[in-house]
């Protein structure tokens, strides 16, 4: 039984990450500022849910990790074994709006989060990346061993600049590090600034969708239990401090992995899989690509299947009925 720092624990793959967690009987200190980037009410519901499922084994710290002085000050008297630091600023988009505010969360609270493994001796401190990181990569599947140095989005750029800070911490003070970059993940209790509640939302309403690119786009969709097994899979299994070259290169005990389903799947398909789903067509509002955006993501997860047993068992036909199955209940519809 070990005690596990999940930062962004309000969010969606940290409540899931979580409740996988102390289901199997780990205690969980989250630690979430609560931004308003989102519905807070979805943070708070998330929260009462695991503190109304695990209460002892369940610490909730309210405050932002970029706050070095603010997150020392709550880890104080705290024991821990392990970090799983998901907590960011997310949102591709919106870093072209307010990009100051990935600076503060991304690069700054990363730092302090790999401070707080330094100080603390942690035996693994996990990470969150983003598919994003690739840019505009023609290349399909996306391979960890890709050149990473052109990013479309300052989100993209702070996810690289994340992996960089790690191999270096990884590298003078031997923290067994591990790097996830992220796939399109989706399922219940989701993020509503995402293209499965966006549009679940405006087919209920019967409103047009935003269809950008004209529909030539393909997701790696990936749910979020598949995605939460693979967390789990990491923290347990630290890399070895042993010279030999880990997935994405490093000799330092610090490895990076694409987490997703290794299935490109096309937005008019899963538009199709949400309609039957419904039970209702949507409007589609053809539109040209966003800023920032890419046309296309598709995992290569070879070096997490060989290392960890990896493997994504949910496809979009069975995990998208689930989406709004909660979607449904959540806004009783």
């Amino acid at each position: 039984m070990a005690t596990i720092i999940v930062t962004g624990v309000a969010g969606f793959i940290g409540m899931h990450l979580a409740d996988r967690l102390m289901a199997r009987g780990d205690h969980v200190i989250g630690i979430d500022n609560m931004n308003d980037y989102y519905a807070v009410q979805l943070k708070r519901d998330r929260i009462a849910l695991l503190q109304q499922q695990y209460g002892g084994r369940f610490t909730f710290l309210e405050l932002d990790f970029a706050d070095d002085r603010a997150l020392e000050a709550g880890l104080a008297g705290l024991e821990f074994d392990r970090i799983a630091h998901l907590g960011a600023q997310a949102g591709v988009r919106y870093s072209i709006e307010n990009p100051r505010a990935y600076v503060q969360s991304n690069l700054v609270g990363h730092l302090n989060l790999m401070e707080i493994a330094r100080a603390r001796q942690v035996a693994h401190m996990v990470y969150a990346s983003s598919s994003s990181v690739y840019g505009g990569n023609k290349e399909l599947p996306f391979r960890v061993e890709d050149r990473v140095d052109y990013p479309v989005s300052l989100y993209a750029a702070t996810k690289r600049a994340d992996e960089l800070m790690s191999e270096s911490y990884a590298h003078l003070y031997r923290i067994p590090m591990t790097g996830l970059r992220f796939f399109t993940v989706y399922g219940p209790w989701g993020r509503p600034d995402m293209a499965m509640w966006i549009f679940t939302k405006a087919i209920f309403a019967g409103e047009p969708i935003p269809v950008f690119n004209h529909g030539q786009m393909l997701r790696d969709f990936t749910y979020i239990d598949d995605i939460v097994s693979g967390v789990v899979a990491c923290i347990d299994n630290p890399p070895q401090d042993d010279g030999s070259i880990k997935a994405g290169g490093s000799a330092s005990p610090h490895r990076i992995y694409n987490i997703g389903n290794h299935r490109a799947e096309e937005l008019g398909r899963m538009i199709d899989v949400l309609e039957d789903a419904i039970g209702l067509k949507a409007v589609r509002d053809f539109q040209p690509m966003q800023a920032g955006d890419v046309p296309a993501t598709y995992a290569d997860i070879s070096a997490i299947q060989a290392d960890l047993g990896f493997q994504p068992a949910t496809g979009i036909e069975s995990g998208i009925p689930r989406f709004v199955d909660w979607y449904r209940a959540y806004h009783q519809l």
